[in-house]
């Protein structure tokens, strides 16, 4: 069965856009609910999608485990998976990882561009790798079932979770810095070292980490696409759009700033960067991922490897992820 599975999104939600999702087929996302928020606003933020399950049941549901993206087209919706694109949420707290787990979390990043307590973002001039608490909050995410999200880490931070998580990690959503070189788009190093461990990798449709930016071509994509599952292997690559669609330009500004600065923290590295560039005009909302599909079978993708590289794959990281490590041996021991 196919699936249609988006590895990373921060939009502005509402109803047109959860109709778009129904429209354009997405049976799952990954959806960002936090940046630089404490804990007690990331629960917030969880309270507010508790409100739109509530209002919209029939259009979008909490995912907590791969088989609802198989609930989530055997009854035509859309299974929202949580995550956290820094561990602000945790504040120092080891114990907040299980909490916010349970709460419906499954994605973490590490860091988000800066210095965590956790590691090095892709922005510092000096990587130190994972911390002690690191390493510490990287075996509590592996034992519960919180996915280890390195997206905007720097490399020997990568490398490191990469090589300490006993669990395969994910980079939602980040390229090939030999496509383009980003900040943020990975080495070959990286990529080699995250396909070998089991990890995925979400190509990114952020206009600053594609060739050309916002006009970046549709082929030059797919068959950066390609290229990348010649190196890595097509089952350990997916999408992770990192569409941020509707969401005003102030927006970039927690984004990228949140607490930590008094300054405007362009990110990118200009101030052409301040705002949201422009989606490609092949890709604008959910209703465009057809185009992808379309286009990797343009570059050569069998039928087969479009629709794990669309979906397939993600369901199979899900899958081994999300269950805690004492479920899994539970399910072992009754299954002996």
């Amino acid at each position: 069965m196919t699936f249609l599975i988006d590895g990373l999104q921060y939009a502005n939600w509402s109803e047109r856009i959860f109709r778009q999702l129904r429209a354009g087929g997405v049976d799952a996302v990954h959806v960002t609910i936090t940046y630089h928020e404490t804990f007690r606003e990331t629960v917030l933020n969880i309270s507010r999608w508790n409100r739109w399950f509530e209002q919209f049941p029939d259009l979008i549901f909490q995912g907590f485990t791969a088989a609802d993206v198989q609930t989530a087209r055997d009854t035509g919706r859309t299974a929202i998976f949580l995550g956290a694109q820094n561990p602000s949420c945790i504040e120092d707290d080891i114990g907040l990882v299980e909490v916010l787990h349970r709460l419906g979390l499954r994605f973490m990043q590490l860091t988000y561009n800066n210095q965590s307590l956790l590691a090095t973002g892709c922005y510092e001039a000096t990587d130190t790798g994972l911390t002690r608490m690191g390493r510490e909050v990287v075996a509590e995410m592996n034992r519960v079932g919180l996915v280890v999200d390195m997206s905007h880490s720097a490399e020997r931070s990568t490398l490191d979770a990469i090589a300490h998580s006993t669990r395969p990690i994910a980079i939602t959503h980040a390229n090939p810095a030999t496509w383009h070189p980003a900040r943020r788009n990975k080495s070959p190093r990286v990529l080699q070292a995250l396909a070998e461990s089991g990890g995925m990798l979400g190509f990114s449709l952020y206009p600053h980490h594609l060739h050309g930016g916002s006009a970046c071509a549709l082929d030059d994509f797919c068959s950066a696409v390609a290229r990348t599952a010649d190196v890595m292997g097509v089952t350990h690559i997916g999408i992770g759009s990192d569409l941020c669609q509707d969401q005003p330009d102030s927006v970039v500004e927690w984004m990228r700033s949140g607490r930590w600065t008094k300054s405007v923290d362009f990110g990118e590295g200009s101030a052409d960067a301040a705002g949201f560039p422009a989606m490609p005009d092949w890709f604008r909302d959910n209703r465009d991922f057809g185009n992808i599909s379309e286009g990797l079978r343009r570059v050569g993708f069998s039928a087969e490897d479009v629709t794990a590289v669309m979906g397939g794959n993600w369901l199979r990281f899900f899958d081994a992820s999300f269950t805690g490590q004492t479920e899994v041996l539970q399910s072992q021991r009754a299954a002996q």
